[in-house]
């Protein structure tokens, strides 16, 4: 993908600042739609979100911009794709994965993580639209092209066995807290079938997520915890090291291999993933011999070096 990347930014013309019919803040037209700054710059805040106390180089800043920027015309070719096809993200399917996602966040929590964290809901909603266009042209447009044989499942699965040994092991469900008691409320909101991101929405201070753990691989101080422990009942509440956390063992399994029945899932999944990246670089390398793209040289004033690292694929564009 990193290559696709590179040969999108190659394959582009570039406007300077000089270019006064330009409006300000735009650092890219695709087939003449506009590409802002600001929707760079929010993926690249999100990108670092959490990362405190690093101040990176102007080199590096100039890479990652360099790759959100490929990664946001890569969207948009994809959403003139489907505008073109007449089955664009409608209102009706953007309002409906908000309500999806706001429904994982009680009361006005959503609002008050997006105030907190300075994310503007409409940047916020611009790259939620974006998501649900690649995944519409993935689904409505590429996989129905993609046949899977039999055959060629059941030479993946023999020429890769080792991938379908399921070794002995646990599954647990750790709620970790600041106090017993915010774990003691984390372990019953779980029960009641609220999701992690909702419990940590309702419990700031209180954290849920699945571990898997081997056979021979427990820490030494769990075991006296989780030896007899039957799957769906909790541990009390543990204390250590200046951590508190509760146990649900959600699964308990044996080493067994798959057979191919019980495999076919996974080894569809791996096949499918690797031909519809096969067909989307075909169908990218060919939008983009038909398509005017233009970058602020501004933006990318060292893109000659970029020239200079990539290889010789270099897709042209119609002018």
């Amino acid at each position: 993908m990193k290559k696709i990347l590179i040969g999108v930014l190659l394959a582009c013309s570039l406007f300077g600042c000089q270019n006064k019919s330009e409006e300000p803040g735009i650092i890219a037209r695709v087939n003449g739609n506009p590409i802002y700054l600001s929707q760079l710059e929010y993926k690249y805040d999100l990108t670092h979100e959490g990362v405190g106390g690093f101040v990176p180089s102007v080199e590096q800043v100039r890479a990652e911009y360099g790759q959100i920027l490929g990664d946001l015309i890569v969207q948009e070719l994809v959403a003139q794709e489907l505008e073109q096809r007449e089955i664009p993200v409608s209102d009706k399917e953007l309002k409906e994965a908000e309500d999806e996602v706001r429904s994982d966040y009680p009361d006005d929590s959503f609002e008050q993580i997006l105030i907190e964290e300075y994310i503007d809901i409409n940047a916020w909603r611009s790259q939620l639209k974006y998501q649900l266009a690649m995944d519409k042209f993935f689904q409505d447009i590429l996989r129905p092209e993609i046949k899977i044989d039999y055959k060629e499942a059941e030479k993946y699965y023999r020429t890769h066995l080792s991938d379908f040994y399921m070794p002995a092991g646990y599954k647990f469900v750790m709620v970790k807290g600041m106090g017993k008691d915010l774990v003691l409320k984390g372990v019953d909101l779980y029960r009641e079938g609220l999701t992690p991101a909702a419990i940590s929405a309702k419990l700031r201070k209180v954290s849920v997520r699945e571990i898997w753990i081997r056979n021979g691989q427990i820490p030494a101080n769990w075991k006296p915890f989780v030896e007899d422990l039957e799957p769906g009942k909790a541990t009390p509440v543990i204390t250590q090291k200046k951590e508190v956390f509760c146990l649900i063992l959600k699964e308990k399994k044996e080493a067994t291999l798959l057979t191919p029945l019980q495999a076919y899932p996974m080894v569809e999944k791996v096949l499918l993933e690797r031909k519809l990246k096969e067909k989307f670089e075909s169908w990218l390398k060919e939008k983009m011999a038909t398509s005017k793209i233009k970058i602020s040289k501004e933006l990318l004033p060292e893109v000659e070096e970029i020239e200079q690292s990539a290889s010789s694929e270099k897709s042209p564009v119609a002018e």
